[in-house]
């Protein structure tokens, strides 16, 4: 019952923290609501306790975020940038574990070297959900966009399986680096090779359950779709494998594999939703756990600190901030390096240089922040060594990276808009031209088929037939009558959108501009006659004129259709 308890206690928390983070004035990143909720939530007064366990954390949380991340990130995005993310997702990360590393030995002696590198490790992988927190949608340039969403996907396995060897060199107490190299390959390869294996008979046997389902009911999907990175992760672990790239390459595999041409409206819709709503509450979850550690954290530390070194709060936090520093320093070097180089290879082909320049390197930098992977990984650090002595430096290590997670998020939060200025528009005019030229070609296409339908209606009518009477004759012209008209209704609906995206050269802006005026009031009109149909559907089934189930049927209708007129408008209002 206790657990039931608090499951329930943190699922409200997340549904508060996100209408806390609208209710605020100023620009607050919703993951630092979350860590402040739970800290509240572990207060004396309320005292909600939650048993840690690490591995059950680990497998819980990584990976169905990573397996999202895999399956959401663009594919022509990640192949065009692929240079760059590689770089940052590698490159970035291994730059970051050495040099952190060796920084974090060096200011806190008492922590082992292994032990620097696993939080080294565990700190690399950047969060780009909690950067879509705190930078607004259109605020930040596309591209560079792209290029941390890919990295965010990547680094996270890279950061973390090496962080899986810190922590094992940390237990075992020996390290070499060939062979962690090659054992880093192999292991790294045959996750990634697992998880894709696994993808296509799993798509292969979701189709054929899809087709099975007499009632198109997406359920079943989706829930298959919810078990593959917990399938792929645990048997990648269980035969040696990374379990971490297995999920990541499950979902990227899905990204490639899945025709959604094939798929029906309602498990993309459904589907959509599902994953949206695991992503919102497992990432919160995160957070909200981070709070309710938050005390426990402290105050561990503080006596590891005062065991180990005689350190007070004062000079933890101060080991935060030069950290959190450092990292940035590391970040914003590779970052340059990477220009630099770049630009001399633009200089040998003898090309301008249109590299970016120091803003663009310290946006990136500042857009590292650091979320729920790492707090993930680093509160999956063993409590004990094998022979049962406590983990060396544990406690001081979770709270060194729960500060550093919590300095990223404030800096970028106050530093992202001074460096990003007012621009609204970084780069995304080319992607409202591929909207307004995809709006363009679809409704062109829409036009087609319905010629082709009349056309087809038309000659079903006229089929040669046994002596047709006079009243089917008439028949068959009353039917010419109305599929005339109904095909001209249809078609103006398809018409006007394409006098909005100018595609019609003899369109002169006056005419464009009856056709928004039109469109705006067309989409008013529709508004105000989906919500009166809506609230009809209440009141008869206030007087029981219509059951429960009719009533959930026709609000989902009404509700769909509500949807699609409010996006189409928005999109239409926003292009004028």
């Amino acid at each position: 019952m206790q657990t039931v308890f608090t499951v329930l206690i943190l699922l409200l928390a997340v549904a508060l923290s996100g209408t806390a983070a609208r209710l605020v004035p100023f620009a607050i990143p919703l993951p630092l609501i979350q860590i402040a909720i739970g800290a509240l939530l572990a207060s004396p007064r309320l005292g909600l306790h939650i048993t840690f366990v690490p591995e059950v954390f680990l497998l819980l949380f990584i990976p169905p975020l990573l397996f999202a991340d895999g399956w959401r990130m663009p594919k022509r995005e990640l192949f065009h940038y692929r240079r760059p993310i590689l770089m940052l997702a590698l490159g970035l990360v291994f730059f970051t574990i050495a040099g952190l590393g060796y920084f974090v030995h060096w200011l806190i002696p008492s922590i082992p070297l292994a032990v620097s590198f696993a939080l080294a490790a565990v700190l690399s992988p950047t969060d780009a959900v909690a950067l879509s927190g705190i930078v607004p949608r259109g605020r930040m340039p596309l591209q560079l966009k792209h290029i941390l969403e890919g990295e965010a996907l990547l680094n996270d396995a890279s950061g973390l399986v090496a962080f899986k060897f810190a922590v094992a060199a940390a237990l075992t107490g020996t390290f070499s680096f060939w062979s962690a190299s090659l054992s880093f390959v192999l292991i790294a390869v045959g996750g990634i090779a697992l998880g894709v294996a696994l993808t296509w008979p799993f798509n292969w046997l979701r189709q054929k359950i899809a087709r099975l389902s007499e009632d198109d009911d997406p359920g079943i999907q989706i829930i298959l779709i919810l078990l593959l990175p917990f399938a792929a992760y645990l048997l990648a672990e269980h035969i040696g494998l990374s379990g971490i790239l297995a999920a990541v390459a499950a979902g990227m595999a899905m990204n490639f594999t899945t025709d959604l041409g094939s798929e029906s409206v309602a498990t993309r819709m459904r589907g959509a939703s599902v994953w949206a709503m695991i992503e919102m509450i497992f990432n919160g979850f995160v957070f909200i756990l981070l709070g309710l550690q938050f005390p426990s954290i402290i105050g561990r530390a503080l006596i590891d600190a005062h065991r180990m070194h005689n350190g007070e709060l004062g000079a933890l936090i101060l080991h935060v901030v030069a950290i959190f520093l450092a990292m940035f320093v590391l970040r914003m070097v590779w970052v340059w390096l990477l220009r630099w180089i770049s630009s001399r290879r633009v200089a040998r082909q003898g090309k301008a240089n249109a590299l970016p320049g120091l803003r663009i390197a310290a946006i990136t930098s500042l857009a590292g922040v650091r979320g729920a992977i790492t707090l993930a990984g680093v509160l999956s650090v063993p409590l004990t060594m094998g022979d049962g002595s406590p983990f060396p430096g544990r406690d001081s290590i979770v709270f060194l990276a729960a500060g550093v997670i919590i300095c990223s998020l404030v800096v970028a939060t106050l530093g992202l808009p001074l460096v990003l200025g007012r621009n609204k528009d970084l780069g995304r005019e080319s992607e409202r031209r591929e909207e307004r030229a995809a709006r363009a070609s679809a409704g062109k296409a829409a036009l087609k088929a319905i010629e082709r339908e009349y056309e087809r209606i038309q000659n079903e009518g006229r089929a040669p037939g046994t002596g047709a009477s006079d009243s089917a004759e008439d028949d068959v012209q009353n039917q010419d009558t109305l599929a005339a008209d109904i095909a001209k209704q249809v078609t103006q609906i398809y018409k006007r959108p394409l006098h909005l995206l100018g595609e019609n050269p003899e369109d002169d802006e006056s005419l464009r501009e009856r056709a928004r005026r039109a469109d705006a009031l067309t989409w008013r009109f529709h508004i105000a006659a989906l919500r009166a149909e809506r609230e009809a559907f209440f009141r008869m089934q206030a007087s029981n004129a219509i059951n429960d189930e009719t009533l959930t049927r026709l609000l989902r209708e009404t509700d769909l259709a509500e949807s699609a007129v409010l996006t189409r408008g928005g999109q239409h209002h926003a292009g004028g």
